[in-house]
C-alpha cells in the first residue's frame, strides 16, 4: 500500500486564491429546488470551492446514485461505504433529475455519480435512464456525463455511450506514478482505455477528461499525461489546483502559479486539443457548458481555416 502524505496543519492559501463573492445570487433558490426533490450534488459532498458562484447561476452538477462511493481516493471528501452497506439505487432519480433541471431552467446538464463497484453494471443503466429522462424533457438540451470507470466493464460503457450524452467525461485525476497514493482502485492505462473507446464507438460524442495538479506530480509528467490523452482521441481538457478538503485527506505538495497554469493551456493548443480550461479554480465540470462552447467555436475556426488554406 502507498503511503498518503498527510500532515495534521492547513496550508496558507496563496493570495491569487482570493476573489469576491457573486453578491446577486440566486443560491438559495437552487438549494430550494434540489432539497425538494431529494438530490445530491458533487458541488456539495465533494466540498467544490466553486459552489458558491455556481448555484448563484442556478447551475449545478447532479450526482446520480446516492451520497456513498464504494471508493477510497485520498483527494476526495465525498463518503465511502462498504459493499452490502449502501442503499440501492432509486428508480425514481432520473424523473427528479429532470424535474430540477426544468425548473432551474438549465438546457446544459451535467450528471456524475458516486463509484458504484457493489452493483452490476456499476450504475451504467442509470446513467442511461437520466439521460433519457433529461431528452424526453427537453429534446434540444445538452448533457455531459463524468463517469467512473465501471471497473473496466465495457458492456457498462457502452450503455452509457449509446444513451448519446453531448460530452463524455472521464477524470484521469492524477499522473499513472501517484495513482496508488490517490486513486488506488483505478488503474491509468483502463481509464484512457474507456476515453478511447467513447470516441471509437460515436466519434460525435466530445470526449473530456481533468487532472488536479498539487499532489506531488512534476510538470514534465503533466506533459506526458497530456500526450497520452490526445494519444487516446480525447478533445477536452481541465487542469486545477487541488485543494485539500480535510486534515484527513491528502497534502497538498505544491500550489501552482497562474503563469504554470497558461503553459499548461499552451501545450494544449501545441498537441491539438479542442479546448482546454487551466487555472487554480477550474474543476471538470466548473462552467462546463462554456467550455464546450469554446470547443466548438475553436473547431470551426480550424475548418475555416483548412477551407481558406
Amino acid at each position: 500500500m502507498a503511503v498518503v502524505p498527510i500532515s495534521d496543519s492547513r496550508e496558507r492559501l496563496p493570495k491569487w486564491f482570493k476573489r469576491p463573492l457573486n453578491r446577486k445570487s440566486h443560491s438559495a433558490h437552487t438549494n430550494e429546488v434540489l432539497r425538494r426533490e431529494g438530490l445530491v450534488t458533487v458541488c456539495e459532498e465533494a466540498a467544490c470551492p466553486n459552489r458558491h458562484e455556481c448555484y448563484s447561476k442556478r447551475v449545478a452538477t447532479f450526482m446520480l446514485m446516492g451520497d456513498t462511493c464504494t471508493r477510497t481516493c485520498t483527494f476526495c471528501d465525498v463518503k465511502t461505504g462498504k459493499r452490502g452497506e449502501i442503499d440501492p439505487l432509486d428508480p425514481t432519480e432520473p424523473q427528479r433529475v429532470a424535474r430540477a433541471v426544468g425548473e432551474l431552467g438549465l438546457d446544459f446538464v451535467v450528471l456524475t455519480s458516486v463509484n458504484r463497484d457493489d452493483i452490476p453494471g456499476g450504475g451504467s443503466e442509470h446513467f442511461a435512464a437520466t439521460i433519457a429522462a433529461l431528452r424526453e424533457q427537453n429534446p434540444a438540451g445538452l448533457v455531459e456525463v463524468l463517469t467512473p470507470d465501471f471497473c473496466g466493464d465495457w458492456q457498462a460503457v457502452d450503455t452509457v455511450i449509446d444513451a448519446r450524452p453531448d460530452v463524455f467525461n472521464h477524470n484521469m485525476e492524477t499522473i499513472p506514478r501517484l495513482y496508488r497514493s490517490v486513486r488506488p482502485q483505478a488503474q491509468y492505462q483502463r481509464s484512457l482505455d474507456l476515453l478511447q473507446r467513447v470516441k471509437q464507438r460515436d466519434p460525435e460524442i466530445w470526449t473530456k477528461s481533468g487532472i488536479m495538479v498539487g499532489l506531488g506530480e512534476t510538470d514534465a509528467e503533466i506533459r506526458v499525461l497530456m500526450e497520452d490523452l490526445r494519444a487516446h482521441g480525447v478533445d477536452i481538457f481541465t487542469v486545477g489546483q487541488y485543494l485539500r478538503p480535510s486534515l484527513k485527506h491528502h497534502d497538498i505538495m505544491r500550489f501552482v502559479e497562474p503563469e504554470q497554469f497558461r503553459v499548461y493551456e499552451q501545450w494544449g493548443k501545441e498537441l491539438g486539443f479542442s479546448y482546454v480550461a487551466s487555472g487554480p479554480y477550474i474543476r471538470s465540470s466548473y462552467f462546463a457548458e462554456e467550455v464546450l462552447k469554446g470547443a466548438l467555436d475553436l473547431r470551426k475556426m480550424r475548418a475555416a481555416q483548412q477551407t481558406a488554406g
